[in-house]
């Protein structure tokens, strides 16, 4: 597996988990696609399988090629879209629309730095939207989770801001203004159609989408 091959698949199915998850055989993932049929073991030594740990560096080097995008979304887990699934999604979730009128007040925080200057990473957005320290995490993880869920706020890329580098987030209106406008003018029953029909043979993913509307 490379990035471009990954992309492909991305493509292919127009949604993808990173990493499989037990017992969900109908749930796909870069590795159910890639290693079908063979079982994930998270062994980060030195003698574990250094495929789990190259999929965990492909994951930030394709969430920041805007080929693709890159959402905390099924499940809150790490999750590849294809463009169209993402501007399709977009559409029918009416983010656009959510963000202008339903933010709690921290969620908006977040999202007016992240509209300013994206992407940062979550040190820098405790920091500076004041929901830094143990106090606040709750509150915070709860803003971020709204974000996340309903695809204001995307992953791109890692930031080194302490012992183990950390997921960059982002604005998806800004770093993926071009799929914001497109979503802004789609039609959604064209949207949901398309979700149908592209997504037919992935049922989980249906269903939590028809969830998150």
């Amino acid at each position: 597996m490379n990035k471009r091959s990954a992309i492909s698949a991305i493509n292919r199915h127009g949604i993808l988990l990173v990493y499989p998850m037990k017992n969900k055989s109908d749930v796909l993932s870069l590795w159910s696609v890639f290693y079908p049929d063979e079982e994930m073991l998270w062994e980060w030594t030195d003698d574990g399988d250094d495929r789990v740990a190259n999929l965990w560096h492909l994951r930030m080097k394709l969430s920041e090629s805007t080929q693709v995008v890159y959402a905390k979304y099924f499940q809150g887990r790490a999750t590849f879209f294809s463009r169209e699934v993402f501007v399709a999604l977009l559409c029918l979730m009416k983010t656009s629309e959510f963000k202008k009128k339903k933010l709690t007040h921290e969620s908006k925080k977040i999202m007016q730095l992240l509209d300013q200057n994206s992407p940062i990473s979550t040190k820098r957005i405790k920091k500076e939207t004041d929901l830094k320290g143990k106090f606040f995490e709750a509150t915070y993880m709860r803003a971020l989770k709204v974000l996340w869920a309903k695809l204001l706020i995307v992953g791109f890329g890692e930031v080194d801001d302490g012992a183990f580098p950390s997921l960059a987030v982002g604005s998806s209106e800004l770093l993926f203004e071009d799929l914001w406008k497109e979503a802004l003018l789609a039609d959604e029953n064209a949207s949901r159609a398309f979700l149908l029909k592209k997504l037919s043979k992935q049922p989980a993913f249906l269903n939590w989408i028809q969830k998150s509307l």
